[in-house]
């Protein structure tokens, strides 16, 4: 399957299970392999015969900045129905969320979660 793929889209969320995240926000940052057949847009080279990479970063930046959850977890499933209401011809979605700044009790790179999803 082709896969249309957004690495790095970032911003301040306020998603966490701790008060201090819900204040002070911290950094999120989503991946995205969204597969879907890319055949006809390459053939066409039209953009109405792909999925608009901007429209997709829109609608993940929106869930990062909206109302706050408690788990990275539930913001990938977010971001996943989303993507498949939004965009028909999504086939299929691994979404995954880095939360770098993670309160784990250590210091350490980054805590993620991935999950996949499929029509």
């Amino acid at each position: 399957m082709d896969k249309i793929i957004l690495t790095g889209i970032s911003t301040v969320g306020f998603h966490g299970v701790h008060d201090f995240e819900r204040k002070n926000g911290q950094l999120f940052s989503v991946d995205l392999e969204i597969g879907l057949d890319l055949s006809k847009a390459g053939k066409s080279d039209e953009l109405d015969a792909t999925i608009d990479y901007s429209s997709v970063v829109g609608a993940v930046i929106s869930i990062l900045t909206g109302p706050p959850v408690n788990l990275i977890e539930k913001l990938a499933e977010l971001i996943s129905e989303e993507i498949f209401k939004n965009f028909i011809q999504a086939k299929s979605i691994i979404v995954v969320i880095h939360k770098p700044e993670a309160p784990v009790g250590a210091e350490i790179l980054d805590v993620a979660v991935r999950i996949e999803r499929n029509r």
